[in-house]
């Protein structure tokens, strides 16, 4: 009997080892299957459900078998526990399959966030496109030049003695500019004298023998004709007497130009003698300017010159002066073009007081005209840029809209540029800073709300 016992309780302890076998074979299993299950599909996971098929728990009548040792029994609850940490291994593969599976949810758009909140504008920040008096600009360019100038020549021939002047220097109106020699003149004026003093003396003569021979055609001692000789004689020594007073009139003015004198309150431009120089009549001695007005020759297109006419004002800079605007005023227009062009020459005068222009500066400006009629017109502040094309930001439907535009010449210091394409009459521009909101955004006038709150209470 205990033979037969000995080989009973073996039994059931072969039976025992070998259903624990298959379990621990199970788990080893569920293992595999779970660190596969992050990098096989679907049909991968199905496959290993399948190979968990077989494993199914000991037949009721081994458990019983089992059941009647205490070590069996501990065996079995050993592989509930496997069974229970196998089915939850295969949770986890399942659960990390799908998650690896399911696309990753978009990340929130910074932009779109910003967005979904309405930029809010004032009323100063939009303007409506219409219609406005311009003043128009021509642009215009030239060089400068003294209205008065002039180049003082010698009157006389003779050796330059002394020039008393060089450039840059001021002069005043009658100050001594250069001398010329004399001595040749003043021989000249003296004989003239000399000549003048015997017409009178010859005048003197005459004077007499026609006082006498009037007593003596009285007393009818001689002929008429006699007399009438003397009186000849007498109104012959009255003009050499004038012809000689003329003659040393003229040699003194000489001898009076042989001094050099400045024209006019000036400046010395050029010194074109020597002292020791000869010099002939009308030979050049200097070059004088006045500085205190200026005049700027422009060539403007024969198109414009309808639009133009004395009294304008044109602004300009000069190069050298930095910002400093220069401003002159439209004095007259060329009647004819400038030959090989189709321009016409205007010239506008410049008040130069403090004498800082120049001759010969060039200068680069504008001339205000007025416009023919009214155009549609932008704020300057709405025109923006962007590789060299403007655009602008305009508020239709509660939304920010991008529009390319064609605009007029910008001048600085107005408020307003003419739109030649791109916008209609009405539209709003926006003027201010958007800064991160994008075309397509949403923005709201904060008087425009105000009004839609009031109609909605």
């Amino acid at each position: 009997m205990r033979r037969a016992d000995g080989r009973d309780a073996g039994s059931q302890r072969g039976i025992a080892v070998k259903s624990h076998a298959r379990q621990q074979s199970a788990v080893d299993s569920v293992s595999e299957t779970d660190n596969s299950a992050n990098v096989h599909n679907e049909s991968s996971h199905l496959a290993t459900v399948s190979r968990l098929a077989p494993v199914q728990p000991l037949d009721e009548s081994v458990t019983a078998d089992v059941g009647y040792d205490g070590g069996v029994r501990d065996t079995g609850r050993k592989s509930m526990r496997v069974w229970v940490i196998a089915a939850l291994a295969l949770a986890a593969a399942v659960a990390t399959w799908m998650l690896t599976r399911a696309p990753a949810a978009p990340a929130a758009d910074p932009a779109a966030v910003a967005n979904a909140t309405p930029l809010e504008l004032a009323q100063v920040d939009v303007s409506a496109v219409r219609e406005r008096v311009l003043a128009r600009f021509l642009p215009l360019s030239g060089s400068m030049s003294p209205v008065v100038q002039a180049t003082v020549k010698s009157k006389v021939s003779g050796e330059v003695e002394q020039v008393t002047v060089r450039e840059g220097q001021d002069v005043r109106e009658g100050d001594i500019i250069a001398r010329i020699d004399t001595r040749n003149l003043q021989a000249q004026y003296d004989r003239e004298l000399a000549a003048v003093d015997k017409a009178r003396a010859d005048l003197d003569l005459a004077t007499l023998n026609r006082d006498k021979n009037r007593t003596l055609l009285e007393q009818k001692y001689i002929s008429q004709n006699t007399y009438e000789q003397t009186e000849s004689a007498y109104a012959a020594n009255v003009a050499s007497l004038r012809l000689a007073e003329a003659q040393a009139r003229m040699v003194k003015i000489s001898l009076e130009d042989s001094v050099i004198r400045a024209p006019f309150t000036g400046t010395i431009a050029k010194r074109l003698v020597q002292p020791g120089e000869k010099v002939s009549q009308d030979s050049s001695i200097v070059t004088v300017v006045d500085l205190r007005q200026m005049l700027l020759e422009a060539a403007v297109p024969a198109a414009e010159i309808p639009s133009v006419h004395a009294g304008q004002t044109a602004r300009f800079k000069v190069g050298g002066f930095g910002e400093r605007e220069f401003t002159g005023e439209v004095q007259r227009i060329n009647p004819t073009t400038v030959e090989g062009s189709r321009a016409i020459t205007i010239y506008i005068a410049v008040p130069n007081a403090d004498r800082s222009l120049k001759g010969g500066m060039f200068a680069q400006g504008q001339l205000a005209i007025d416009a023919t009629q009214p155009v549609l017109s932008i704020p300057q502040m709405a025109a923006r840029d962007e590789a060299g094309a403007s655009f602008v930001y305009t508020l239709e439907d509660g939304k920010i809209v991008r529009k390319p535009v064609t605009l007029g010449q910008r001048v600085k210091g107005q408020d307003f540029v003419e739109v030649r394409e791109g916008l209609t009459a009405g539209e709003r521009v926006i003027v201010a800073d958007i800064g991160e909101a994008k075309p397509g955004s949403h923005a709201v006038v904060r008087g425009d709300a105000e009004k839609i709150t009031a109609e909605a209470g």
